[in-house]
């Protein structure tokens, strides 16, 4: 059956889009509702239809227990405030025990209830069971976390009794179902928003999203509005797998006042966020830091700009930032100039490439032994400050930085691969928000994770828990320096890992590992290049298992939408994003050359002839 075609009794719920749902109200006055005709069914919302609202009913007097299972999973489905209409559907015991807001299970399509199992004989069970099927793609933990899994077979359960009512009656209802809520991902992407929630980087003074997702609109469960849900989820701390790697200034205890269920913007898009009393132990640098978070976390919600955060403790004002402060704490912290992207041209020379104002400027090689043909590169990475780059030789064997400013010689290289073949020596380098550069070497005999703490001296090996025989193939450092995107091969296959980077001291003596390995693009078959492209989002080229090839965005949490699918691209062999949305993606073509896409337009063509397209990082 699945979301397109249940069956759909008379406790069915009412799915009404939000404008029909006005202009009923407006016609009430002058239309009556039919009492004849035939029941015609509700489709489950087609994905993308956020607008769609969910009505639970209740479910109709002496209804079957074929209508009582339907009536409940389509009530899940719903905005009712505590679920209350759903927990009509239940038995008393099992609406008191059942806790919506635990989890959500997220499977590719509605639930499919099957026919119920007949109770075997002298069992003593009077009840019926409708086993629920479907394949299941993720799950949502209580702290709203997501999580991809591979998609893989469903299997829960509803259980039926007859229960006694108040009139003496018996009536069927769900004595046991599955913990949490059980979604169909059309259902879940029109109920629930991405949002990404902000905290500090380990000592460090720049932010880190950590990306959630809250209800669309007024959460049943707790009753606020997506504002304040966001400021809850903050408030509540980082999820689980970023929470050894960031902190939050946030005092112990801190809560919004009680009671607060809605949080308004003013006239001038400001707000006023009320904190209770652990709130007032905060200094001033801590609140202004505290401020920067919840500026951060709002942007995504709001159509313009926050312009301010006041945080109060008790009524009292504690401190105020304005957007424009909050930049000190940006988690790109960019130099102030737009980013323009980099490549290497057919000599095997760093150019630059004009995607700003003067879009049709001929690229200009860069200052220095990388621009000067002193090395042919096969590979590239340029700092975020714009002033060095690291380059890897043609045949991919040595690493080398240089400085993209000034004239000098070439050094000698960092490292050397021992690699019999380009393909098992060094990957592309990147680097990362501390100026550390980060490098694979892809020898089977000796395959290793180096760092070099500000892009010099002998390279740091870093551990890397959980490859599980797989050899990392290619890799992207975050801005922020706490995420690392992989690209692992393991049995022919590349997947898309994202790992947590641990530090542990400072400079070269620190010691680094990554920990906490989970699959970015599970539904991928193979991904063949990867680059972050903002704070909480990649921009992946791959193919989902009997498909074509892909340039698609994806959340770090692993969460797609349909939405993120760009314009289809000849074989990219690399692409690369900026940490500026405004500009343009780029990405080298096998039969299109250097090509750009801007907002709004198809691919581009800017350079017949080059290769390895980057943006600083």
């Amino acid at each position: 059956m699945g979301a397109d075609r249940r069956r759909y009794g008379l406790g069915r719920a009412v799915r009404v889009p939000a404008v029909l749902g006005t202009l009923a109200a407006l016609l009430a006055g002058c239309a009556s509702i039919p009492d004849s005709g035939d029941v015609e069914p509700v489709r489950a919302s087609p994905p993308g239809e956020s607008q769609v609202r969910v009505y639970a009913v209740p479910p109709r007097e002496k209804a079957g227990p074929d209508e009582i299972v339907d009536g409940f999973l389509e009530a899940m489905t719903s905005d009712d405030p505590d679920f209350a209409m759903a927990r009509k559907y239940l038995t008393k015991e099992a609406s008191r025990d059942w806790k919506p807001a635990e989890g959500t299970t997220v499977l590719r399509a509605a639930p499919d209830p099957s026919p119920s199992k007949e109770q075997p004989s002298g069992s003593g069970d009077p009840g019926r069971t409708y086993p629920l099927y479907g394949d299941r793609i993720a799950d949502v933990d209580s702290a709203h976390a997501y999580q991809p899994v591979e998609p893989t077979p469903y299997n829960g359960a509803i259980h039926l009794v007859q229960e006694k009512t108040a009139a003496d009656a018996k009536e069927w209802r769900i004595d046991s179902l599955p913990p949490g809520l059980v979604l169909g991902e059309s259902d879940f992407q029109r109920n629930y928003r991405s949002m990404n929630k902000y905290y500090f980087a380990a000592g460090e003074n720049w932010l880190v999203a950590d990306p959630v997702y809250i209800r669309q609109r007024i959460d049943p469960t707790t009753r606020m509005d997506p504002v304040t849900q966001a400021v809850k989820v903050l408030l509540d701390g980082p999820t689980d797998w970023l929470k050894p790697v960031v902190e939050s200034p946030f005092p112990p205890g801190t809560a919004l006042q009680k009671g607060t269920r809605a949080l308004e913007f003013d006239d001038r898009n400001a707000l006023k966020v009320p904190l209770n009393e652990k709130a007032a132990k905060a200094g001033r640098t801590q609140c202004r830091k505290m401020a920067a978070q919840l500026l951060f976390t709002l942007r995504d919600l709001t159509s313009t700009p926050v312009s301010q955060v006041e945080l109060l403790a008790d009524g009292s004002s504690l401190c105020v930032l304005s957007g424009d402060q909050a930049e000190e704490f940006a988690p790109d912290r960019t130099t102030g100039r737009p980013d323009n992207p980099y490549f290497i041209d057919s000599g095997g020379r760093l150019s630059t490439l004009h995607v700003g104002a003067d879009e049709n400027a001929d690229p200009a090689r860069v200052i220095g032994p990388f621009g000067n043909g002193a090395l042919k590169l096969g590979s590239v990475a340029v700092a975020r400050d714009e002033r060095h780059a690291a380059g890897v030789s043609e045949d991919a064997k040595s690493l080398y930085v240089a400085s993209i400013l000034s004239d000098g010689e070439l050094g000698d290289a960092l490292v050397k691969s021992e690699g019999a073949r380009p393909q098992d020596r060094l990957s592309a380098p990147s680097w990362d928000g501390h100026g550390d550069l980060w490098i694979a070497d892809r020898d089977p005999g000796n395959p290793r994770l180096l760092r070099f703490a500000d892009g010099t001296g002998a390279g740091q090996e870093v551990t890397v828990d959980g490859l599980d025989g797989a050899r990392i193939d290619a890799l992207k450092v975050s801005a922020d320096g706490v995420r690392i995107a992989l690209l692992l091969v393991k049995d022919g296959r590349t997947t898309l890992q994202i790992g947590r980077v641990e530090r542990h001291g400072s400079g070269a003596k620190a010691e680094v590992s990554v920990l906490g390995l989970q699959p970015a693009a599970p539904q991928m078959e193979s991904v063949t290049a990867v680059s972050w492209a903002g704070p909480s989002r990649l921009v992946v080229v791959g193919k989902e298992s009997g498909g074509v090839e892909q340039v698609r965005y994806i959340q770090t949490d692993g969460s797609t939408s349909a939405a993120g699918v760009l314009p289809g691209l000849s074989p990219v062999t690399a692409i690369a994003a900026a940490d500026d949305d405004q500009q343009p993606l780029v990405a080298d073509s096998q039969d299109a050359g250097i090509v750009r896409l801007p907002m709004g337009a198809n691919w581009q063509t800017m350079v017949e002839d080059g290769s390895s397209p980057v943006y600083p990082g």
